[in-house]
């Protein structure tokens, strides 16, 4: 069992470092976006760590009140996403052992989400009032949930990325993301180089839900050439300088054209997150 205290030091360190990944689209410390700064990112993180991190709390309940607290502070929706993404990771330590793995824990945590669960998550949603919420003819975020969490994120998991790792057991975290990370990391021992493999490398894979909720598909592939050619470009050098005029290129192509990748900056996050926590666990 990780204490408490180490899972907030993760939670943490995993929100900065993403913070400090220079992201294409997203708000980084080389450039604020969508009006919002990196100290709303940062404040967010803080104040959600107790709830996110609560033994104590159901998988609902973590999320719920890490939303709450976040509304609270910072007026806004900054890191749903992270929340949602993170409190399985959290649920699941208490069943790490040397013969069962991050990702198996996360199986059980998911098959073992309740009615319950989904109306917190349901409420948390509401809340944080995410872009392109709107209502939804099967198990709707303002009424009541009659299905479980996952139930309820595989109705969805066609239109959302997150939603998709629940009824996914987080594939696309173990399958890929963590595989593009440990290998960058292996080439230049950066950890924000691989941080940025990874988003651009999902971004190369698949397609952001947060831009096609708002826009459809008409930046899809404009997104993933982008992205593309920056993942090839690392993995020939992994050296950030190298490409540093391109990101700003791109930021600024992005951000004009109203473009956030938000929720692969969130798929990041829970990359380096579950890193971290694989690391502590299983030391290499």
């Amino acid at each position: 069992m990780i204490a408490q205290d180490q899972l907030i030091k993760m939670y943490l360190e995993a929100c900065e470092l993403e913070l400090q990944t220079f992201k294409p689209g997203n708000v980084s410390v080389y450039a604020d976006g969508h009006d919002m700064v990196v100290d709303d990112f940062r404040l967010s993180a803080k104040v959600s760590t107790q709830s996110i991190t609560n033994p104590k709390y159901s998988l609902g309940e973590k999320i719920y009140y890490a939303v709450r607290q976040t509304r609270e502070a910072v007026g806004c929706n900054t890191n749903l996403g992270i929340l949602l993404l993170a409190a399985p990771l959290f649920e699941a330590v208490k069943y790490l052992t040397v013969s069962v793995s991050l990702q198996q824990a996360v199986e059980r945590v998911l098959k073992e989400t309740t009615l319950a669960d989904a109306n917190w998550v349901f409420k948390a949603i509401a809340l944080a009032n995410p872009g392109g919420l709107g209502h939804s003819e099967q198990q709707d975020v303002h009424r009541e949930a009659s299905v479980t969490l996952v139930e309820a994120m595989d109705l969805a998991k066609d239109k959302d990325r997150i939603a998709a790792q629940y009824a996914m057991g987080y594939k696309d975290i173990f399958t890929v993301a963590i595989l593009m990370y440990n290998s960058s990391m292996d080439r230049c021992c950066d950890p924000r180089v691989a941080s940025l493999s990874v988003y651009a490398g999902l971004l190369s894979h698949f397609p952001d839900s947060h831009i096609e909720r708002k826009y459809g598909k008409k930046y899809s592939d404009l997104v993933q050439n982008k992205m593309e050619n920056i993942a090839i470009r690392l993995l020939g050098s992994d050296d950030f300088f190298a490409i540093e005029e391109t990101l700003y290129e791109i930021d600024s192509e992005f951000k004009g054209l109203g473009i956030n990748p938000g929720t692969t900056a969130d798929l990041t996050v829970t990359t380096l997150l579950a890193v971290f926590i694989q690391d502590y666990f299983v030391p290499s």
